[in-house]
């Protein structure tokens, strides 16, 4: 809109238009106040029954919560005003006007199920709180992707519709192409490794994944944003190395650009970015660690997975982002590098939020007789996957990489209790509208 003026930048001694949502109306009996909210804030609006024009506080008074205005006045200097301004409007006008039955309250003063918020996102971003959630996300994302050009990565899109699954399996989302079966992806990862093989030889990727996978959790869902690295001449120890200082940007880049947003979510005073190095435990030695805390029902053997309440009680005793390295090569993909002097060893590894797991990376095995013995030591066809298992015969070099949960780290950053708050349309078993 020409001319119009955000309510933060609006200056007594101006003259300025507005434009929003009418947060509240407040009719004192002789003198009322319109509160007008865009994305940047709030500003009085002051009504005055005997001074004013009639239509015009008749206006003002009338309009429905929610409803969209634009206001043109004076900026006054007052100290009892909410943002110790206020504008003393000329003119008032009703661009949408609102339903005055309202499916939650967008001023926060009655809750709302998440269920409910979810159903009316776009009313439910109109809390300060909400949006504050998604202005932290998309930092997040800026902040990554200046990471990994500290790094040297350049930014790739890889298909989301493929023709097989990049770990087999039935967790897999079938659709039909052009008469033919396909799936929707669930990773990046072979054609990641495809672009470390050519001439990028480094590369970073932000994107959708889709995994067809049954849960119903807190923390799980079925359409997820993976940020995702690979690159070629690196081992697991300097993809880890890579990890870290995308998450400790990340951190950095929320802790210096939304100052204004933690504060709304309440966490200014305790908000950290990680410094130092993440401790880099062994899985053998994060199964000891699990098993000497007696959060287990029963002990955790060589193989076992680590299981929910294991991932929990573990990270309570770290405390930190922390990587558990070295996993069985037999729970491992088949893409991941064994150790080169014990083949029962992965070079595998996660990075964990002492909540849960962040990210999965590893070593890739870049030699071809060895990855096809992989796919088939797990049940899968290598000639389903020719198009990626041939470029191996072309000079592949060692490579390294990793993915991140986006909204997983959104989630333990802000101590979100639901992964579904940081998501804007989430999917899952039971959620596919709006």
């Amino acid at each position: 809109m020409k001319g119009r003026t955000y309510t933060a930048d609006a200056e007594p001694g101006e003259a300025v238009t507005v434009a929003g949502w009418v947060h509240e109306v407040r009719d004192l009996g002789g003198i009322a106040f319109l509160i007008l909210r865009d994305k940047s804030g709030k500003i009085q609006i002051k009504l005055e029954e005997d001074s004013m024009d009639e239509e015009l506080v008749e206006t003002g008074l009338g309009v429905a919560r929610e409803s969209v205005v634009t206001v043109s006045g004076d900026v006054k200097e007052e100290p009892r005003a909410p943002t110790d301004v206020e504008i003393v409007p000329e003119s008032i006008e009703v661009l949408a006007e609102s339903d005055t039955e309202l499916p939650l309250d967008p001023s926060g003063k009655v809750d709302a199920e998440l269920s409910t918020r979810l159903d009316n996102r776009t009313l439910d971003l109109r809390k300060e709180e909400v949006k504050a959630i998604f202005e932290i996300r998309s930092e997040v994302l800026r902040s990554a992707r200046d990471a990994f050009r500290d790094l040297g990565c350049t930014e790739i899109n890889t298909p989301k519709i493929v023709a097989t699954g990049t770990e087999g399996g039935t967790e897999l989302f079938p659709i039909t192409y052009f008469g033919e079966e396909a799936f929707m992806n669930q990773s990046p990862q072979l054609f990641k490794q495809l672009m470390v093989g050519s001439g990028l030889e480094r590369v970073f990727e932000i994107g959708p994944i889709f995994r067809a996978e049954e849960h119903n959790t807190p923390r799980h869902l079925n359409e997820a944003t993976s940020i995702d690295f690979e690159s070629a001449f690196v081992d697991h120890t300097e993809a880890m190395d890579a990890c870290e200082h995308v998450v400790k940007s990340v951190y950095g880049g929320v802790a210096e650009n939304c100052e204004r947003e933690l504060e709304l979510l309440g966490l200014d005073e305790e908000f950290e970015v990680p410094e130092g190095d993440f401790p880099r435990l062994t899985y053998e030695e994060a199964i000891e660690r699990i098993n000497a805390t007696g959060e287990l029902d029963e002990q955790l053997v060589w193989g076992d997975d680590l299981p929910t309440e294991g991932e929990r009680a573990l990270g309570e005793d770290v405390g930190e982002h922390y990587f558990i390295t070295d996993w069985p090569s037999e729970i491992k993909p088949f893409y991941i590098k064994d150790h080169d002097d014990d083949e029962q060893l992965s070079t595998g590894f996660d990075m964990m939020h002492p909540r849960m797991e962040l990210v999965s990376g590893g070593q890739r095995e870049h030699r071809y007789d060895r990855l096809v013995e992989g796919f088939e030591q797990q049940g899968l066809d290598p000639d389903q996957f020719e198009y990626y298992t041939k470029m191996f015969k072309y000079g592949m070099p060692p490579h390294a990489g990793w993915g991140l949960g986006g909204e997983r780290l959104v989630m333990t950053m802000l101590g979100l209790d639901n992964i579904r708050e940081a998501v804007l349309f989430p999917r899952d078993r039971q959620r596919l509208s709006p």
